[in-house]
């Protein structure tokens, strides 16, 4: 198990998982390529580039799995943004491209975990996407004309076989995949460690600065020298502004239900819903049981202050639709960053030297995407050409995706208008045990946590990344920025960039400021 994760909820990856832990940094340190984050994009990344021969370094704030992958559903099925979609941005030349990219990620994943004896149930299974009732056929046909343009195995079928429901039309894409994401990359860890790699946990990065010849990583434990630094967190810190307004940050939500082994079949399935849901098969080695995995209820990161009532959403179509459902094993949530064109952002660092890379963008497609960029990735920094490269620039203009853009910018910007508004409650005193608010205090906000022994933590409201005001999440117990999608714990420390630095700390003494007052008794302090 890592030593921590960016949240509250455990996932079964996370319950079924035995991770490895590495040390921190032990100061100043030399590499050919610095990849910070290690998740699936970092060290698929690193697995990669060692397997050349080149000298990598792999940091984590949290731990191997602590992030997003760790939250996953793990699919490794096609882009949610339906390759008719996509065909009709980008091209039909550009969907060849996409379905081939996600092709080889599934391939190169299968690879791996048999080349390095990885025990992480990697199965080949077939995806579905069905109509909702009222939907009609059109858009399937459309789907299925599109994505066999592109090259993908497709079938229209009038139904998906063996649901104990009526799903109606669906597309078939056969031979996508799942496995367990977390024991894939303890496998991807031990082999990078083979190679000569180095992992450092418990190591944050502050600041990424450097020229054509070397970057320099900045973090608590020392600084990182670098000919090459690839940004793998998700979402990138080193960038204020520019690639956070071509993505956005949301919430999805997963429910985990006990079915008895063999009733379902083994598939990846998804709707045509917006959100929409999503479900697969999760069989726990020794378990006498499967785990139906069902994700969705989406929303903006930071705009639901209570989303447990996501979970229970979810349950109710899960047992509607499955009647096999038994009692629920786990519930959990995940980020998703979605781009405005539908497509991520896997490549060259818009904003610095040739030497900074990012993969971020997942739009719902992680381990596909994360897999794709590393493979990209690696041929950048290998001076080889990439023929994803143009599809996948960071650099891109949102021209295809105008409208979200121009919606998501405008919520954003809507959300600054919180610091002219008062607090959650008018007193600390108000806030129950294990729950947090946001409390005004003269021209700030403090966003205060009570524990269950009643203790407060207090922190600034403040996003440490452009000034929006934190929300609290009462399903991770977290504060989350309802701007950029960054997060905090109770204690302010950074779970989910693009913040570079904790909330600022606010101590609070001589007990609870009075009702009506939470001026009283209150005093700022740096915390870092």
């Amino acid at each position: 198990m890592p030593a921590s994760t960016n949240g509250a909820s455990i996932s079964v990856w996370l319950d079924t998982a035995d991770l490895p832990s590495y040390p921190p940094l032990p100061g100043e340190f030399d590499t050919e390529v610095c990849i910070i984050g290690a998740g699936i994009a970092g060290l698929t990344t690193a697995y990669l580039l060692a397997r050349e021969g080149r000298s990598v370094a792999v940091i984590d704030a949290l731990g191997i799995g602590a992030g997003e992958t760790g939250r996953t559903t793990a699919h490794l099925f096609p882009p949610d943004e339906w390759y008719a979609t996509i065909e009709d941005k980008f091209g039909a030349g550009n969907a060849r491209l996409v379905a081939d990219g996600h092709a080889r990620a599934i391939t190169l994943v299968e690879s791996i975990a048999a080349e390095e004896n990885i025990d992480c149930a990697f199965e080949r299974v077939d995806g579905y996407l069905y109509t909702l009732p009222g939907d009609g056929l059109r858009d399937l046909e459309k789907e299925y004309n599109s994505a066999k343009r592109a090259g993908v195995a497709v079938e229209l079928l009038p139904d998906v076989p063996g649901l104990p429901f009526d799903s109606g039309p669906a597309v078939r894409y056969m031979r996508q995949a799942q496995f367990h994401p977390l024991k894939y990359l303890a496998g991807l860890a031990r082999a990078i460690e083979r190679l000569g790699g180095s992992i450092f946990g418990a190591t944050h990065a502050h600041r990424v600065r450097g020229d054509q010849q070397q970057q320099t990583v900045t973090t608590d434990r020392g600084d990182i020298r670098a000919r090459a630094v690839v940004l793998a967190t998700h979402t990138p810190f080193n960038d204020r502004v520019v690639m956070h307004t071509k993505q956005a940050g949301y919430r999805t939500y997963v429910v985990g239900l006990q079915v008895p082994r063999g009733a379902l079949p083994r598939i990846l399935l998804w709707d045509t819903g917006d959100p929409y849901y999503y479900v697969r098969l999760e069989s726990p080695e020794g378990a006498d049981h499967d785990i139906l995995v069902v994700g969705g209820a989406d929303h903006k990161t930071g705009q639901d202050d209570h989303p447990e009532h996501r979970y229970d959403e979810i349950e109710r179509w899960a047992r509607a639709h499955f009647p096999q459902a038994q009692a629920v094993a786990y519930r959990w949530s995940g980020e998703v960053m979605e781009p405005s064109d539908g497509l991520p952002y896997l490549g060259r660092n818009p904003m610095d030297d040739d030497n900074v890379y990012l993969i971020t963008g997942d739009s719902g497609n992680g381990m596909t995407h994360c897999t794709i960029g590393a493979m990209l990735i690696t041929d950048l920094i290998g001076g080889r050409e990439n023929p994803w490269q143009a599809l996948y620039d960071p650099s891109r203009k949102p021209v295809h995706g105008l409208a979200d853009f121009a919606s998501e910018q405008a919520n954003t910007l809507a959300r600054y208008g919180e610091w002219l508004t008062g607090g959650d409650v008018d007193s600390v005193q108000e806030i129950a045990a294990g729950e947090g608010a946001v409390v005004r205090d003269g021209l700030r906000k403090i966003a205060v946590y009570r524990d269950a022994q009643g203790g407060l933590h207090a922190v600034s409201a403040k996003c440490s990344h452009l000034g929006c005001a934190v929300h609290w999440n009462s399903a991770e117990r977290s504060w989350d920025c309802p701007c950029h999608a960054s997060r905090f714990d109770i204690e302010g420390k950074v779970l989910h960039g693009p913040a570079p630095e904790p909330l600022e700390k606010i101590e609070l003494q001589d007990g609870d400021p009075p009702p009506r007052s939470p001026r009283a008794g209150m005093r700022g302090r740096n915390a870092r």
